[in-house]
């Protein structure tokens, strides 16, 4: 599969779920939303304290297997490596993030104070690989 095909995928369906490594080298899964930045990244909202966050602090590569709302029909998978964007550089990502989530909010400066307040960041990830995908 294409890198391309994968993320035109991910502009379009965000519900995802995303692998890290635990420090013993088991695979810890999360449910997140997914989109793709401007720049053609895979982000990733959490929080510092989240355990996927302290995973790619440590070992940076990780997996998104991403489906429709439907869950059952098509999905893509990425790799990559991720890093971690940490308050205040990541405020303008998280609004970015929202829009291309959600849309527009209604209220933006409480948005950025509950990002604030829940110690969000952004999880970013260069995409190095897709597949395989519902077709193989």
């Amino acid at each position: 599969m294409e890198t391309a095909h994968a993320l035109d995928f991910i502009r379009r369906h965000h519900r995802a779920v995303i692998v890290t490594s635990r420090s013993d080298g088991r695979p810890q899964t999360s449910p997140v939303l997914a989109v793709v930045d401007g720049g053609d990244r895979v982000v990733v909202s959490t929080r510092e304290t989240a355990m996927k966050a302290k995973h790619v602090r440590r070992e940076p590569r990780v997996a998104l297997c991403v489906f429709t709302d439907r869950f059952f029909g098509s999905w893509v998978q990425v790799e990559g490596e991720a890093e971690i964007i940490s308050l205040p550089d990541a405020m303008d990502g998280l609004v970015d993030y929202y829009r291309r989530a959600v849309g527009e909010h209604d209220d933006w400066d409480s948005y950025r104070t509950a990002m604030q307040q829940e110690r969000r960041c952004l999880l970013r990830l260069a995409v190095h690989r897709a597949g395989p995908s519902v077709s193989g």
